[in-house]
């Protein structure tokens, strides 16, 4: 009782300073001009990126949110288990296939991963649904080609490769994890018979509750996410990080780095790398595209408040290490 007490305490305390943050934040120019205080142009651009991040997230996690409660409230741990074959490598298959199709953001793939894997799938189907369903579904690849002219060269390297990776990264991380990684608490308890005969009215309003506790849970990560990245955006030039070189290694370090501290919208980041594709070669820019969705700033806060700190981080390094040498492998071959 305590530590739902406490529990409760944090998140109403946390999105009560959210709140006042936000409203500081989003009137911090009026104000200024009220008590006659110049507002540094840098902390004017802070608070743009930040709430354009906010605002380009906050769709994509509500959709999230509301199929995380579906699935707790109406399916069953008996339906998992017969949909997810025992086998691992057709698991992995399996769930890189349906993220595929999934249009899902990669804020939003965060509360759907933690339901699914407290319902019982295993932490190498769950990793891979979250890989390809930001990654490679239709929205992404449909704006992907949009963004490179109609092309469909890059539009393809980035399903195949990405595909690929994930397939790569899920099998390795089902060597690594048998149980789910869950931190202590984020365990949800099977539901009984007597709920499953329950109105469908009732089930509703309870999907929308937890619908609702999950969107606050989330909540306090994706602003933090948020903040850091515009943060980062703001006051680190872009210029430093081509100390790395502009030969495979340091462009391809430098989009993977830029994928990740800019966190940008999987829907919409093929327009940004394509304004890099004239300075970069293109197996750099396909790095861009396959890493930023896969994990970013605000999406990494996001795992690190569901998940175990080392597995996020280990997580973290094959995501890294496997995007990196199969983009490599593309530039060997020429595509």
């Amino acid at each position: 009782m305590n530590h739902r007490l406490h529990s409760l305490l944090f998140d109403v305390t946390g999105m009560f300073v959210i709140m006042i943050v936000l409203f500081l934040i989003s009137t911090s120019q009026p104000l200024g001009q009220i008590l006659s205080v110049h507002i540094p142009n840098s902390m004017q651009q802070l608070n743009t990126i930040f709430l354009s991040l906010l605002i380009e997230a906050l769709p994509f996690v509500l959709i999230g949110v509301l199929i995380a409660g579906f699935i707790q409230i109406f399916i069953t741990e008996e339906m998992i288990r017969r949909w997810i074959p025992a086998n691992r490598y057709l698991a992995v298959l399996m769930s890189c296939v349906i993220g595929g199709l999934f249009p899902a953001c990669e804020c939003g793939i965060v509360p759907i991963m933690r339901r699914l894997v407290s319902k019982g799938v295993p932490i190498h189907a769950a990793v891979g649904f979250m890989l390809t369903g930001p990654l490679i579904n239709p929205i992404v690849i449909l704006s992907t080609y949009m963004a490179f002219g109609n092309d469909l060269k890059m539009a393809g390297l980035r399903m195949g490769a990405g595909f690929v990776a994930a397939l790569v990264i899920s099998l390795i991380i089902s060597y690594f994890y048998k149980s789910n990684q869950l931190i202590d608490g984020n365990h949800v308890h099977a539901h009984s018979h007597t709920d499953r005969k329950k109105p469908f009215s009732h089930k509703l309003g309870e999907m929308m509750n937890h619908s609702i506790d999950e969107f606050f849970d989330m909540g306090k990560y994706l602003f933090i996410g948020a903040f850091v990245a515009a943060f980062v955006q703001t006051y680190v030039a872009a210029s430093s990080l081509f100390i790395f070189g502009d030969g495979f290694i340091g462009s391809t370090v430098v989009m993977m780095g830029l994928a990740y501290f800019l966190s940008l919208c999987s829907e919409a980041d093929a327009f940004i790398g394509a304004s890099f594709s004239h300075i970069f070669p293109s197996a750099s820019v396909l790095a861009f595209l396959v890493y930023g969705p896969m994990i970013d700033l605000k999406n990494t806060f996001m795992l690190l408040g569901v998940f175990k700190t080392k597995f996020v981080m280990v997580l973290l390094i094959f995501i890294t290490l496997v995007v990196f040498l199969s983009t490599y492998i593309v530039s060997l071959l020429g595509w």
